[in-house]
């Protein structure tokens, strides 16, 4: 792709630089940066019907506003592709999502224009709120603007700071990007609310002319200023229905055509001479101007790479994700308890056949982990067996109610955690490094790690039909990986695997089993016999597996997760109260985040290859 051969956007180093294009050029600039954003995610990968959506209100935005003066906070900044490349990042564009490139959501460390790192939604309006608040406290007139999905209304978070927000006095404007679908489809009264503000025309043509009527009221100083916005308040409130953001406190403007870039500018400028919180409801299409994602918005939410002329993706191998969706409909043909949630991610989690086969066992209650889990225990109790399939980055959201409403109350429930361990191109918002720390710390709760499709349908087994309380199985993202042939599970809590005998033992579980499988037969190789300790379920560890090291001399422990609460520091302090005297070394992710990369490259960047592995252990030996 030629960067030089368009016309406008080659030019666009800031924001400043489109404030003087017309309409017409802002049209032909919205163009360009679409073929920019299909042809980079064919390649990359990435969030594209999302970004396809929001092109001209991006542009609408920077033209109204003064970035980064006036702050732009994007509620799950996987949107702002397009922010990205009118900011001075075009020439790097080509990198997004790669190592050492730029980030797939905003990013505060690429530029000044990204007010914050996010990747859970429904957190934009409380901190634009709060940058609004500070503006205030410094009697500054700068504006704070939020950019919010339809879809982030389903979670709580969202309407505490609409509740906090709406009666302040402050400069922030909250645009509501309705597109109706977050990555699934919409559920809930929330979508259907918005379908009926949507559906009144009538309403909002009415309402619009009385509001032009009474903003031509004269204004003279702030008393007289409160008492008539009151008077206007009061007035439109007998002559049409408040929306709930009214009765929030915020002033309701729309539904506006958010690919109207003149229509939206006005509103934005009418927005700014507002003086109050202002929630600005734009209608938006996912997709845009791409068909096929367009067609199917769900499968072009985030993508891995497709051929740009015919929309088709590259095909994919069995996925831990896909024979865990087929394993939950066949079990669930047996056992009527079984019930699925998910939290807006069907698709994500391989749900779709369940939803389809099951519709009444069967549960989106859209972007909302806490309810899920607090939801899944009232099922509990209710004599079903709940399964709340979700990422592992968003299961971080549901600590508290894990603890207080699941293995306190003593509910059965399982946690299908997918996307456990490195995650890869999404970066350090979405690694899954962090549930095994957490989890652990939480009593009654048994945590499953499988290596295997095999195993990891045991595992559901006994989380169903064996084990109490809060049962986690964590797998990781895409498939099976460098299963060696001569392996032969037990499917009991922990395998060994390599010479028995060998005083030196590798511990490991799930995705790294592999890796430490090569690295027994490297370091075989070079004459040193060594086993790998595979620990399927580890959390509780086995007392047989804790005696099993405790016969070496020398242990490795290689986790792809947090080192601080890791099961590599529970098995050291385990050993050491039982007064193992061999060398005990481990590697985990230390006090870091970690950045985008391919899944196969942080591997190695951080030591879990067999290589590196059978590295370590000949140190060890020296």
């Amino acid at each position: 792709m030629d960067i030089n051969s368009f016309k406008y956007l080659k030019n666009i180093k800031s924001p400043k630089d489109i404030k003087n294009l017309g309409f017409d050029e802002l049209y032909v600039l919205a163009a360009e940066i679409r073929q920019v954003l299909i042809d980079t995610v064919s390649h990359t990968g990435g969030h594209l019907a999302s970004n396809l959506g929001v092109v001209e209100l991006t542009l609408a935005i920077h033209k109204m506003f003064n970035s980064p003066r006036d702050r732009i906070v994007w509620d799950v900044g996987h949107q702002a592709y397009t922010q990205k490349l009118i900011t001075g990042r075009l020439d790097k564009f080509d990198t997004l999502r790669q190592k050492d490139g730029i980030s797939g959501f905003c990013h505060p460390n690429e530029s000044e224009h990204d007010t914050f790192y996010s990747g859970h939604s429904g957190t934009s309006i409380s901190s634009a709120y709060g940058i609004a608040q500070s503006n205030l406290i410094k009697k500054n007139n700068n504006y704070t603007v939020a950019v919010i999905g339809d879809g982030s209304l389903t979670g709580g978070l969202v309407y505490e700071a609409l509740n906090n927000a709406g009666r302040s006095n402050t400069n922030l404007i909250v645009i509501l990007n309705d597109n109706e679908m977050s990555i699934s489809p919409n559920v809930g009264s929330v979508a259907k609310y918005l379908a009926r503000i949507r559906s009144k025309k009538r309403y909002v043509r009415m309402k619009a002319k009385l509001e032009r009527a009474l903003d031509k009221i004269p204004v003279v100083g702030h008393k007289m200023a409160s008492q008539i916005f009151r008077l206007k308040t009061n007035i439109k409130n007998m002559m049409y229905e408040s929306t709930i953001f009214e009765k929030m406190g915020f002033r309701y403007m729309g539904p506006v055509d958010g690919h109207n870039i003149e229509m939206l500018c006005e509103a934005l400028d009418t927005a700014k001479s507002v003086g109050v919180p202002v929630l600005l409801h734009v209608n938006t299409v996912k997709g845009k101007g791409y068909s096929y994602a367009e067609k199917d918005p769900s499968h072009f939410h985030g993508i891995s790479n497709f051929d740009a002329e015919t929309g088709e993706f590259v095909s994919k191998d069995n996925t831990f994700c896909g024979e865990f969706g087929k394993l939950m409909c066949k079990m669930a043909k047996e056992d009527k308890r079984i019930t699925l949630i998910t939290a807006a991610m069907s698709l994500g989690t391989g749900l779709s056949s369940f939803a389809e086969e099951f519709p009444e066992r069967f549960f989106d209650v859209g972007i909302a982990e806490e309810h899920a889990v607090t939801f899944a225990s009232g099922l509990s109790k209710g004599g079903m067996l709940p399964v709340f399939a979700v990422y592992s980055t968003f299961l971080q959201r549901c600590y508290d109610e894990i603890i207080h409403d699941g293995a306190l109350q003593d509910q059965k429930m399982v946690l299908a955690v997918d996307r456990a361990g490195f995650v890869g191109d999404d970066g350090e918002t979405h690694n899954g490094l962090y549930d095994v720390a957490f989890l652990q710390s939480i009593p009654k709760v048994t945590v499953y790690s499988p290596a295997t499709y095999d195993e990891m349908k045991v595992d559901f087994g006994n989380a169903f039909y064996r084990d109490t309380d809060v049962v986690a199985v964590r797998y990781p993202r895409g498939g099976e990986l460098d299963i060696p042939e001569d392996y032969k599970p037990s499917y009991r809590s922990f395998d060994i695997y390599g010479d028995k005998d060998a005083e030196t033992v590798i511990v490991t579980y799930g995705r790294l089993f592999g890796q430490a499988a090569k690295a027994v037969k490297l370091l075989g190789e070079k004459g040193i016999p060594a086993k790998v300790l595979k620990l399927n379920r580890i959390k509780p560890i086995d007392s047989e597996a804790v005696d099993e090291a405790m016969k070496s001399k020398r242990i490795y422990f290689c986790e792809e997760g947090v080192r601080s609460g890791g099961i590599g520091e529970k098995l050291a302090a385990t050993l050491l109260q039982k007064g193992y005297k061999g060398a005990y070394k481990l590697n985990a992710v230390e006090d870091c985040f970690v950045k985008q990369a391919k899944v196969n490259e942080l591997i190695e960047q951080f030591g879990f290859d067999s290589e590196s592995i059978a590295e370590a252990v000949v140190e060890m030996m020296n």
